[in-house]
């Protein structure tokens, strides 16, 4: 059982720590919200998502909606596009930006933001199946359930973790030249992403 749970952290971590546009999101809401207490819908949104992506991946259930390839296109299609938008979107924000429209981040507006860049990345959806699915196909049982736990749990801790980093470095970055930099090096690496994306749904056709 240990081994099990060994398995999952280091699977989990290994997935969710590359810094991509949900890891973004968090960390730029903990670091733009005046109170930790402010940014928690933000974490709660994307640790469900996760939780149900994790869910569906170990049960098979996401396999199965996956298996056309039409709707795999689809996903990938548009995923290159959202990914693209956001990596523009992330490229010219600033610091000061960010803290001036907190405010008009309300608590629904960050539910539903949250929740796309947790579902509407099709990256982390493929890599969820692909891996967190694949490697639990070999437990059964007790097993699986712990498996997928400790993979849920992982996720949880991390964007807990992630929006507290977030709170203090925006405590800290008074000119806001910390978040501008961290900005500009996150869109590169969405837009990497993005082009990586691009790169499969062309291998799909040929």
């Amino acid at each position: 059982m240990i081994q099990t749970i060994l398995h999952a952290t280091l699977l989990a971590f290994g997935l969710i720590l590359p810094l991509g546009v949900q890891n973004v999101f968090i960390f730029q809401q903990g670091a733009a919200q005046k109170k930790f207490l402010h940014v928690l819908p933000v974490v709660i949104t994307a640790s469900v998502c996760d939780t149900i992506l994790i869910a569906l991946s170990v049960t098979g259930v996401s396999v199965l909606i996956l298996a056309s390839a039409y709707l795999k296109t689809a996903l990938l299609s548009f995923g290159i596009i959202f990914l693209f938008y956001m990596g523009w979107q992330t490229w010219k924000s600033k610091s000061s930006s960010i803290k001036a429209s907190q405010d008009t981040f309300t608590i629904k507006r960050q539910i539903l933001f949250a929740a796309s860049v947790s579902l509407l990345n099709p990256h982390a959806i493929l890599d969820t199946i692909g891996i967190i699915g694949t490697n639990s196909l070999q437990y059964e049982g007790t097993e699986k359930i712990v498996f997928a736990l400790t993979c849920i749990t992982v996720s949880w801790i991390w964007f807990t973790s992630l929006a507290i980093a977030g709170r203090t470095i925006g405590k800290l970055d008074q000119t806001g030249k910390i978040m501008i930099t961290i900005n500009k090096i996150s869109a590169i690496i969405i837009w990497s992403i993005s082009v990586y994306l691009f790169y499969s749904l062309i291998q799909t056709f040929f």
